[in-house]
């Protein structure tokens, strides 16, 4: 039988409050001391990134970069907002903080714990990265936050209990906000399947109406979140779900989406604050006589000419990483174009990483997955940007054997058909993972309007459309525990190799053999219906990504 755990935290005086109403936001901005202002910060996706860093934003119909970031930046936002309204104010991360980086990756996660500790949060939740150094490690750093952590779907095979608390509740001025959160079903298949060995993921629905049912009818919470870490289509999918009748808000992440004004559907608002540490989403209620009768949102920027490093965390920071600073300051080479990964169907990142893996292993097409995480890489004054071992980490976080095979041109072209649908699926449960799957030695027109199955346009490998009949040699990283016959989710390939060097020592070969580099978007995956500059996918609402 499973076991039911709480977080209850009781504070000031309790009266009576109800869910909210469907209003739009006000354009007025309430007080952050009034007397009656809630506030709630989130984070989420900081995918290791300590420090402050390069970002890219989409404006004027171009790319632009500003510096922002870092932890210690980030926790001076913090006091500042806490300091306006502070008994009044909950922080939370939305998960994906201890994969992503070097310090993260060498230290097993273990760096994060004294950091988390520092920034002073009030609970955070388990990302689809959490589990990437095993179950027990997980545990380990997590529990080791010394602050709670919540997941509703998260389950010990052996036991069959709850690895962490469901849900979190906290007295906030008089009002009892509660918060459930999920983390995604699907990251036995995402990720490698050793990552989460001994941990059982139920889907969302399992438990969520019993859930919500407990803490507004037992507990009598008055305001109630979700907090999930599904991505923005199946959390703007679910906000129309009936089930979310009466929940307040879905407090989303793991797309890394910039949500400035909550996304409304037909029961709830969904939200998402960025990735890396750049961004703090700050929302404001006021609940009165049952109701929530203000809500205010704000994207914040983590501006570190604005904030300033908090002196605490950065000194944790700076203890926690240096025993890997020499290490990871190498430098391997040089790139003289800006490297990014932020759009959704090509990006110069991945495509210097197939372009190095298929040099170094002669295969007809070497691919990536359509990872999401990592700031960019942008050259200075004087034309060009060191790639050091630590940026290495940020680019492939995770450092696996490079693995090759062979496939027919017809698994090739029903496998690219499946990883397009897993991007563009019109109904946004069968979406799946990140953006669409990187290549080299391969061109690829598709149409993601089409039907499941009819999208692909045109494969080329080389010089010359795909051969359906033809035997190609192919080439990946290994996922540890999957098949032998897989290769990045292609089934049945042949002759399956798994080689004596890993990803990261490819790029570092390549580095050296080439010095300095100028990878860009060259037109070798081309959606004919969207465009080149596709930032994010989400239809029936008017959010873009900027």
């Amino acid at each position: 039988m499973k076991k039911i755990f709480s977080i209850l935290i009781a504070g000031g005086f309790l009266t009576a409050c109800g869910s909210s109403t469907n209003e739009t936001m006000e354009a007025k901005v309430v007080p952050d001391n009034s007397g009656d202002t809630i506030t709630i910060l989130q984070t989420a996706d900081i995918h290791g990134q300590m420090e402050v860093h390069d970002e890219l934003f989409w404006e004027n119909e171009e790319i632009t970069f500003r510096r922002l970031g870092g932890m210690a930046n980030m926790k001076t936002l913090f006091d500042t907002e806490r300091n306006k309204n502070p008994e009044g104010t909950i922080i939370l991360d939305g998960g994906d903080l201890i994969q992503g980086g070097a310090v993260a990756a060498l230290s097993e996660g273990r760096a994060f714990s004294n950091v988390v500790k520092a920034m002073n949060y009030d609970f955070l939740i388990p990302g689809n990265w959490e589990v990437v150094y095993g179950k027990e490690k997980m545990i380990s750093v997590l529990k080791a936050y010394d602050t709670p952590v919540i997941a509703a779907n998260m389950y010990d095979d052996e036991t069959n209990e709850y690895i962490f608390p469901p849900y979190f509740i906290k007295d906030v001025k008089g009002v009892k906000i509660g918060f459930i959160s999920y983390n995604d079903p699907d990251i036995p298949v995402r990720q490698n399947p050793s990552f989460s060995k001994g941990i059982r993921f139920d889907q969302v629905h399992e438990n969520l109406a019993a859930l919500v049912n407990e803490l507004k009818d037992d507990k009598k919470v008055d305001v109630l979140f979700l907090v999930t870490h599904i991505g923005i289509s199946k959390q703007f999918d679910l906000s129309n779900d009936p089930t979310l009748s009466k929940v307040d808000y879905i407090l989303g992440n793991d797309t890394h989406e910039r949500i400035r004004e909550p996304l409304q559907g037909e029961f709830s608002k969904v939200t998402e604050p960025g990735a890396f540490a750049s961004f703090v989403g700050k929302l404001q209620l006021v609940v009165k006589d049952g109701k929530i009768t203000y809500e205010g949102y704000e994207l914040m920027e983590v501006d570190p000419e604005i904030y300033a490093p908090d002196e605490k965390v950065a000194a944790v920071i700076k203890e926690e990483t240096a025993p890997y600073k020499e290490n990871i300051s190498r430098i391997l080479g040089y790139t003289s174009t800006p490297m990014y990964r932020y759009f959704v169907v090509e990006n110069p990142m991945d495509n210097f990483i197939t372009d190095a893996a298929r040099w170094k292993t002669g295969a007809d097409i070497s691919i990536s997955n359509g990872f999401r995480f990592s700031p960019p890489l942008v050259p200075g004054k004087d034309g060009k940007a060191a790639i050091t071992y630590e940026y290495l980490w940020n680019m492939l976080p995770v450092n696996e054997y490079i693995k090759t095979g062979k496939a027919s041109g017809q698994q090739i072209h029903d496998w690219m058909e499946q990883e397009i649908h897993n991007v563009f699926a019109k109904d946004p449960k069968e979406k799946f993972g990140g953006w669409l799957v990187r290549f080299s030695g391969m061109t690829l027109k598709f149409d993601s309007s089409k039907e499941k199955g009819e999208r692909v346009i045109e494969i080329k490998v080389g010089e010359e459309l795909l051969d359906l009949k033809r035997i190609y040699t192919v080439s990946a990283c290994r996922r540890e525990g999957e098949p032998d016959h897989m290769l990045c989710r292609m089934p049945n390939l042949t002759d399956t190799e798994v080689k004596e060097f890993t990803a990261h020592e490819v790029l570092e070969e390549y580095l050296k053999e080439k010095g300095t580099i100028s990878p860009v978007r060259d037109g070798r995956a081309q959606a004919v219906d969207l465009g080149d500059n596709v930032l994010s996918q989400l239809p029936g609402t008017d959010y873009h990504f900027h």
